[in-house]
């Protein structure tokens, strides 16, 4: 075990934001556990070191999680972040430990991410960004089947615009799934759903912070240009786009906001989000990862409805997968 993933500056933090001494038992598994265990008084709280210092843990082996469960009554699972993998400590003692319940995070973001696409009020739209088709398009079929309107953005938009026939420059493309992107958009006609693509773009001409900039209709990136953003013409047209939903997802970016001269078209959207929350009461679910840093970077985080806190897990639930995690506990 490497020291710099000890939990000792959790348990530490931890022990601040319960204003009490939180105990950081040395091991996760054996007798000095069981020790500490069967020692404590009512009130007091232990945190176990990283169950991952285990090789056993993410394999979830029979042995090691009768261990880790041994000196407990009950389990509750809070941490949704890692509900989609079965490893000993999210599935695995869930077969020793009864009852194996959810904590309130847990419940709070199934609620929000598996309630609203499976019974969220219409008209409802989703916001698909990020650098790639392959990573986006099991979420994206998904959606496509729920939502009226999706909106899609990042460096996947170049793989969209090079299947309707569009020269993208030097932009970033997925020359496997340009077909994939044909048929999805056959598929959005077919069923009367709308995508809406960049209709203006801001090219750079290199992937850096400090690039020669210009904004181009899409259908007009020139030779030796890489699409980086979205244009200010695009940003209005998703406001407009999106003025009538009452429920919007957004699992993804819309550019290189990490450098300021490509982040104005994510937090662009966010405010446009954050705004239809706030005056209008829409139900806005942040779906994990880039697009919570640019919730946050943006300081708009506080006036969406939901923020998700796991990135591979809210992309898997959003997909319709079963969460190993979840499945694992009681119905009630």
């Amino acid at each position: 075990p490497e020291d710099k993933f000890s939990l000792g500056p959790c348990a530490e933090r931890m022990g601040e934001l319960l204003d009490c001494d939180v105990k950081l038992a040395p091991d996760c598994i054996g007798e000095d556990v069981a020790a500490l265990v069967a020692g404590a008084k009512e009130g007091d709280v232990i945190m176990l070191e990283n169950t991952r210092f285990y090789k056993e843990e993410t394999k979830n082996e029979a042995e090691f999680v009768e261990k880790l469960a041994k000196p407990f009554d009950m389990f509750v699972n809070d941490a949704f972040g890692t509900a989609h993998r079965a490893h000993a400590s999210t599935e695995g003692v869930t077969k020793f430990l009864s009852p194996s319940v959810s904590g309130f995070l847990l419940a709070k973001e199934l609620e929000y991410l598996d309630g609203a696409i499976t019974s969220g009020e219409k008209p409802m739209a989703a916001i698909v960004g990020g650098s790639k088709v392959s990573s986006k398009i099991t979420v994206l079929e998904a959606l496509l089947d729920k939502c009226e309107k999706i909106i899609i953005g990042g460096g996947m938009v170049f793989t969209f615009l090079k299947a309707k026939g569009l020269n993208v420059g030097t932009s970033l493309v997925e020359d496997d799934f340009v077909d994939t992107a044909k048929e999805v958009m056959a598929k959005a006609e077919k069923l009367g759903k709308t995508i809406l693509l960049p209709s203006d773009i801001i090219v750079a001409d290199k992937f850096a912070p400090d690039a020669e900039t210009q904004v181009v209709a899409a259908d007009a990136i020139p030779d030796g240009w890489m699409g980086l953003d979205n244009g200010p013409a695009t940003t209005a047209e998703q406001k407009e786009f999106l003025s009538d939903c009452k429920t919007v997802i957004m699992n993804g970016p819309m550019g290189v906001f990490e450098f300021e001269a490509f982040s104005k078209g994510t937090f662009g959207i966010v405010d446009i989000l954050a705004d239809l929350t706030k005056e209008k009461g829409a139900i806005t679910i942040i779906g994990g990862g880039d697009s919570v840093a640019a919730c946050e970077q943006s300081g708009r985080a506080g006036d969406m409805s939901h923020i998700s806190t796991g990135g591979g897990a809210s992309l898997e639930l959003m997909e319709g997968k079963v969460l190993p995690g979840v499945a694992a506990l009681a119905d009630k």
